[in-house]
């Protein structure tokens, strides 16, 4: 009876493992032009993209002589730095930004700081004082949703496909979204005049790779081939398959 228990357990493990692989995907984003008002152009001069490498970070900042933005678009959400380079309080009217997603839809925004809860009422806007800055997140308000249940609780939808135990499949889906291009829509209000800013951003490139996980948490994936990233996990969890089978059939004897 013991020997039958154990070798049903080994089984279930065997099971669990081969089908527990897990791939992210790589996606590499770039700003790609930034649209102003007449007034804003003609009061803040010429604007500039600038993609930098920091600390393995791919960052494009947009500057004009009113703001410096860093921007770090990935595939859960936006991240971004705002510096103000006037003398003046710049405010974010967040109740009047806006996402616009691949297929051209707009969606109301919420940002750091914002109880999931809260997401769709008014959101106060955020001030950054003269020559502060200030660090924030963009997701889309209805990518926000509650899952009821034992395991239950808050859910954020990724802007994009990142993860998924089938890497074809997977690869599949985010390559729909290769070249495709989405914005955000952020109103930045000073001495009175809201001046909209639209950021464009385009999807340039898309790679699938194995995730991994270190000690002291998750880290970034390492961009492997999908061939390499399907070799590696059929020799791995072979091994661990095979080895299982070994126990069941010792237990069985």
């Amino acid at each position: 009876m013991r020997k039958q228990y154990y070798a049903s357990i080994c089984v279930a493990v065997t099971i669990l493992l081969t089908g527990c692989a897990t791939y992210r995907v790589d996606y590499d984003i770039g700003l790609y032009e930034v649209e102003r008002p007449a007034q804003a152009r003609e009061r803040y001069g010429e604007q500039k993209i600038t993609k930098v490498q920091e600390e393995n970070i791919e960052k494009y900042y947009f500057e004009d002589e009113m703001v410096q933005i860093a921007w770090i678009p990935i595939a859960s959400r936006i991240s971004f730095v705002l510096t103000n380079k006037t003398d003046y309080s710049i405010k974010i009217v967040w109740d009047e930004a806006a996402f616009v997603d691949t297929n051209g839809m707009s969606h109301r925004v919420m940002h750091s700081g914002v109880k999931y809860i809260d997401r769709n009422n008014p959101q106060p806007p955020s001030v950054i004082v003269r020559r502060g800055a200030i660090t924030d997140d963009i997701i889309p308000s209805d990518n926000v949703y509650y899952a009821s249940g034992d395991f239950g609780g808050w859910r954020e939808e990724p802007l994009l496909p990142n993860s998924g135990t089938d890497a074809r499949a997977l690869k599949t889906k985010a390559e729909k979204y290769s070249g495709k291009t989405y914005q955000v829509l952020l109103p930045l209000e000073i001495e009175g005049i809201i001046n909209e800013y639209i950021f464009t951003f385009k999807i340039n490139n898309v790679e699938v790779a194995a995730a991994q996980n270190a000690e002291a948490g998750e880290v970034s994936p390492k961009k492997v081939p999908l061939k390499q990233s399907l070799k590696s996990a059929g020799i791995f969890f072979g091994a661990v398959a095979t080895a299982l089978l070994v126990m069941v059939i010792v237990a069985t004897k």
